[in-house]
């Protein structure tokens, strides 16, 4: 849930984070055929880490994710986890990717993390939500 105050043994906290993250070179490919496999995929290991996602969405080049991290990991640990992760699986359950593109690297080095919750897609355009 939104704004929803969580809690550990000995602590409180609400830390929500708008991630994003791009495929290498900025292929359109996230946003064709793998859109629904790559959603199931980060949906999954986000389950694995204890992360909610609040809200996601599938722009045509890269990946907008609002989630709640829990105070135990922190943002660029999660962040490394779910690309590596999440690239080995993807060409796993798609193997011809693996000589397109090369080097099983599908994710663009680096991403964006900000604290400020982001009503709508920066690009200014419709951004179809994925459900993750």
């Amino acid at each position: 849930m939104k704004n929803e105050i969580k809690s550990t043994s000995h602590s409180k906290y609400r830390c929500e984070y708008h991630i994003v993250f791009a495929p290498k070179y900025r292929r359109k490919i996230i946003y064709k055929e793998l859109r629904e496999d790559i959603g199931q995929i980060l949906r999954k290991l986000c389950n694995e880490k204890k992360v909610e996602i609040i809200e996601a969405q599938a722009c045509p080049d890269d990946i907008h994710m609002l989630v709640s991290i829990p105070l135990y990991v922190s943002v660029a640990q999660f962040v490394g986890f779910l690309k590596s992760k999440s690239a080995l699986q993807i060409f796993d359950r798609h193997a011809n990717l693996k000589y397109k593109y090369g080097r099983r690297t599908f994710w663009a080095r680096g991403y964006y993390a900000d604290t400020v919750i982001i009503g709508e897609c920066p690009n200014k355009g419709f951004c179809g939500k994925i459900r993750l």
